[in-house]
């Protein structure tokens, strides 16, 4: 899979992550869906940080990347009739990482175009996702990446996570939408 970009939060130096070095790394995989249909993309709207994002998250232990993705799109959104899966592009992030057994995490996001039926269906949130205001959308891409670049440029919210999903909406819209 591609490698689109690798990305550094500000405490997180690239020397940081080298073999030599004194911190500890943690590696975590997510997988992350790409539904379009012409300009409009299917993704989630966080009240909480007032953003859009790809459906999608981690991958479970023993769980392969298909498998993860189909599961985070049907809780996050109640897709059904995931089909046509297709690799598109990885994202990479390193950050610091505030629990035990490591100093940095590295986040690998797989980022996978797929179709689903017309209709959703009931999610199946986890309770963080409900408390931060969750909610599948459709949504004109362009508007998306419009709204996103406004909350980066005027909130004190702002963090790796949007800078990471606007990056990804701009690279989906140029290759994807209204194909």
């Amino acid at each position: 899979m591609r490698l689109l970009k690798t990305a550094f939060h500000p405490d997180v130096s690239p020397e940081d992550i080298l073999p030599a070095s004194k911190f500890v790394l943690i590696e975590r995989h997510a997988a992350r869906a790409i539904v379009v249909k012409g300009d409009n993309i299917l993704l989630l709207y966080t009240q909480r940080y007032h953003d859009y994002s790809l459906p999608g998250g981690g991958i479970d232990e023993g769980e392969d990347e298909i498998a993860g993705l189909i599961r985070e799109l049907k809780e996050e959104t109640g897709a059904q009739g995931v089909r046509n899966v297709k690799a598109f592009a990885r994202y990479d992030e390193y950050r610091p990482w505030y629990k035990t057994n490591a100093d940095i995490i590295h986040m690998i996001s797989h980022c996978y175009v797929c179709d689903i039926d017309e209709a959703l269906g009931e999610t199946a949130f986890e309770s963080h996702e409900v408390s931060n205001g969750m909610t599948p959308v459709w949504m004109n891409i362009y508007e998306a990446i419009t709204h996103n670049e406004d909350v980066m440029a005027n909130s004190h919210k702002k963090g790796l996570s949007i800078e990471r999903e606007t990056f990804l909406l701009k690279v989906i819209a140029q290759e994807l939408a209204a194909c």
